[in-house]
């Protein structure tokens, strides 16, 4: 295969066709003349990379992942078994790792998002009480927002999320036990815990980036209804300094006028919200695909990645 592909996630009721909810993004890649091989999503979370790739081609690509939510190490196998079957990932594993786990875009955007402190823990093992004492000290005893490297449990705010007081050590440990006990074995890398900044009402928008320029600006698929305009002049270059190729900010307004960035995410499993047209964003895909490999900053080595 030439140009660009997308590995697209299966359908579970049906692996000889896409899984229904990325339909339209399907379509917008054909469209803008992308080639579609199927993953099996299911069995790259087993580790099975040879049965989740079995209908992939061999000596195709480079490809794009496009689908759900894979932890950094199955993400890895993927690039492994591609490579096993001639194929290359246009995004590597080590970019897949830092931008979509906090402490791997921290550094670049620390001045641009709430001050962070994390460790790595298990599944099922939260820290105990004097250790995260010790670990949230330099946040001060403000409020704070609990996560693992990937995700919060927003939805769960006040049990599992936010701590009035980080020096409530009580509290503080009752909310990441809780969190904890939710992720379960999906906890991605361990813990997380956040300055909390107060936002003004009205959502995040999540701007979507190929090769560090802006090419879709979509509401948060949490708020698909409200679409900020945000000023994207600082994060631009913190984009570029990361070096990734296709990434998602997701920015918010602060109270006092200044907009932050909530997250960073990999493109390829970040979510549009319901309604979004994706026919921006698959253009610049595919015509960043076709250029090979590409450093974040506008040019092209001519190489495809090797994960």
């Amino acid at each position: 295969m030439r140009g660009t592909g997308y590995l697209f996630c299966s359908d579970p009721l049906g692996a000889r066709r896409p899984d229904p909810v990325f339909a339209a993004e399907v379509a917008c890649a054909r469209e803008t003349g992308g080639a579609i091989a199927l993953v099996d999503h299911d069995a790259l979370l087993a580790g099975d990379a040879g049965a989740a790739l079995a209908r992939v081609p061999r000596a195709s690509g480079p490809y794009w992942y496009r689908g759900w939510m894979v932890p950094v190490a199955r993400y890895a196998d993927l690039a492994r078994g591609l490579r096993a079957r001639g194929c290359d990932l246009l995004t590597p594993a080590r970019d897949f790792g830092r931008a979509h786990e906090l402490p791997g875009w921290y550094e670049v955007f620390a001045d641009l998002t709430p001050r962070s402190v994390w460790r790595a823990a298990p599944p099922g093992e939260p820290p105990s009480a004097p250790e995260l004492a010790a670990l949230t000290a330099p946040l001060g005893p403000g409020a704070g927002v609990v996560k693992d490297f990937v995700k919060s449990r927003k939805h769960e705010w006040d049990e599992a999320c936010f701590v009035p007081a980080l020096d409530d050590t009580r509290r503080l440990s009752a909310v990441v036990r809780r969190f904890f006990a939710l992720q379960e074995d999906s906890l991605a890398g361990g813990l997380v815990v956040r300055e909390y900044e107060p936002f003004v009402p009205g959502g995040e928008a999540r701007v979507w980036w190929v090769d560090g320029e802006p090419v879709l600006t979509t509401a948060h698929p949490d708020s698909p209804a409200k679409l900020p305009a945000p000023d994207l002049s600082s994060v631009r270059p913190a984009v570029r300094a990361l070096g990734c190729r296709w990434v998602t900010t997701d920015l918010a307004l602060r109270e006092d006028g200044v907009w932050r960035v909530v997250e960073v995410g990999d493109g390829q499993v970040s979510g549009l919200p319901a309604g979004a047209d994706p026919s921006a964003l698959f253009d610049a895909l595919t015509r960043a695909g076709s250029h090979g490999q590409n450093d974040g900053r506008g040019g092209t080595d001519g190489r495809a990645s090797h994960g």
